[in-house]
């Protein structure tokens, strides 16, 4: 067993290694340019459709299951979770501030990843013999590559139903169990069968009530974290200059050891400022799109600029309420990490922080499970066929115990390696169709502008 963990650990260290990172933030600097940084300057033209649609087409004259604002919740639903309490803290003790800072840029490139994901998402997405509209990466690649990329798509469906029952089960069912051993002392095994029932639950209703529960989970569960966030903030109000000139200046140069943390060279806070933003937003990795070709529209532009919103929400706006928390209240220096780290923080500021904190953690966990087993359903199902799909529910189901009471380190390596993997097919993809996703966006403008000036 030891070879085997250090084979994963020796691949792992490959598939996250500088040019993995490199190679995300390059595919996404290169759609952001070849988009005219499109992305950022028409974040309000995408919250604004985002408003739109927010009520399922009753008509359905829009092609698709659910919403495109209940495809947002659901992508969210899966990136909105460990990686913005834990991932957070795990790059600030690792990298010092300055990684909050390079986990901004991986977002704002990220946000032109997500788009031109969702595009391809949504153009070459097909009909299962049940009716419903499935697509993903390994759909834009055999659909827009063609039949000789096929192999490709069996590549990242492989690496992506695998890498779920670790990273998007297992993983996320144990958080929640230590969360809530921890904090209220509920044995494992209790919050393992609990889990299990609640997830069964959602799960046989496949994607409809999925995202019906994302769409309602997900807002609520975000905007309390959020609260409580900006709670801390402003009990440390004149920290709050201070920390952000903190994060500028850490990000280009080194931190001295102080306190607890022991100290972090530039490249420290890059890499795990970019390895921990990406863990947050999975922007690159392949799997949000799979939730957005479910979306009711005709145009794939439109949901991609709802899409691109997920990066912005999950790593502007939330990992940065995190990171600035456990920066103004001087946390970071404790010698705490991960989780633990953003509890002390939010402890020591407002009443009851850490009860907050391990309960954004079990419902941010919770939904993930929910996200991640569409993923993987729709892996399943590409790679096994639609029969696949009611038998895979049921193990997912049934893992989800399993994951509360073991010991993951050696699932938790191979999940992450998984993961890692599943990002090389998706951006060779995106670079190959970069073309079309640049001419559906110029149409699509380009329409936009004739219509408002006929009005």
């Amino acid at each position: 067993m030891e070879t085997i963990t250090n084979f994963i650990s020796a691949i792992n260290g490959v598939v996250w290694g500088t040019p993995m990172l490199i190679l995300i933030l390059g595919v996404g600097l290169f759609l952001s340019i070849g988009l005219k940084l499109m992305p950022i300057l028409k974040l309000g033209t995408g919250f604004k459709l985002l408003w739109t649609g927010r009520i399922p087409d009753p008509d359905k004259k829009l092609k698709g299951e659910i919403s495109p604002f209940n495809a947002l919740m659901t992508s969210l639903s899966a990136t909105i979770g460990t990686g913005n309490i834990a991932g957070v803290a795990t790059a600030i003790f690792m990298g010092g501030p300055g990684a909050l800072f390079w986990m901004w840029c991986t977002a704002l490139v990220g946000m032109a990843t997500k788009f031109a994901e969702a595009v391809l998402a949504v153009k070459y997405r097909e009909t299962d013999a049940d009716g419903n509209h499935v697509g993903g990466p390994m759909y834009y690649i055999k659909n827009g590559l063609g039949s000789k990329w096929t192999w490709l798509g069996t590549a990242f469906a492989l690496f992506g139903a695998l890498a779920g029952f670790g990273i998007g089960n297992t993983v996320q069912s144990n958080s929640v169990a230590d969360a809530l051993e921890s904090n209220f002392g509920i044995p494992f095994w209790v919050t393992g069968v609990i889990l299990m029932v609640l997830v069964g639950a959602v799960l046989m209703g496949g994607i409809k009530r999925i995202a019906e529960v994302a769409g309602k989970l997900v807002p609520l569960m975000t905007l309390f974290y959020l609260t409580a966030g900006i709670a801390v903030l402003i009990v440390y109000a004149d920290q709050v200059p201070a920390a952000f000139a903190l994060v500028i200046e850490s990000a280009f140069n080194p931190v001295a050891a102080q306190g607890g943390f022991a100290g972090a060279a530039v490249w420290a806070a890059i890499r795990f400022g970019v390895a921990r933003g990406v863990f947050s937003n999975e922007a690159g990795l392949g799997s949000a799109p799979i939730a957005h070709a479910a979306a009711q529209t005709n145009n794939p532009v439109a949901q991609g600029l709802v899409a691109m919103l997920g990066t912005f929400i999950d790593t502007i706006i939330v990992c940065s309420i995190t990171g600035l928390a456990i920066i103004v209240s001087g946390a970071w220096t404790s010698g705490e990490n991960g989780a633990a780290l953003t509890s002390f923080a939010f402890s020591h500021a407002i009443p009851f922080g850490h009860y907050i904190v391990a309960i954004a953690l079990a419902i941010f966990a919770f939904t993930t499970i929910l996200g991640w087993s569409f993923y993987c359903e729709k892996c399943v199902q590409y790679l096994f066929g639609i029969k696949a799909v009611k038998p895979f529910r049921l193990i997912w189901t049934l893992v989800v115990p399993i994951g509360a009471i073991s010991s993951l380190d050696f699932i938790w390596l191979l999940a992450d390696t998984l993961n890692a993997m599943m990002a090389i097919p998706n951006l060779i993809a995106l670079i190959l169709l970069s073309p079309v996703v640049f001419a559906l966006t110029k149409q699509y403008f380009a329409d936009r502008k004739a219509d408002e000036s006929r009005r």
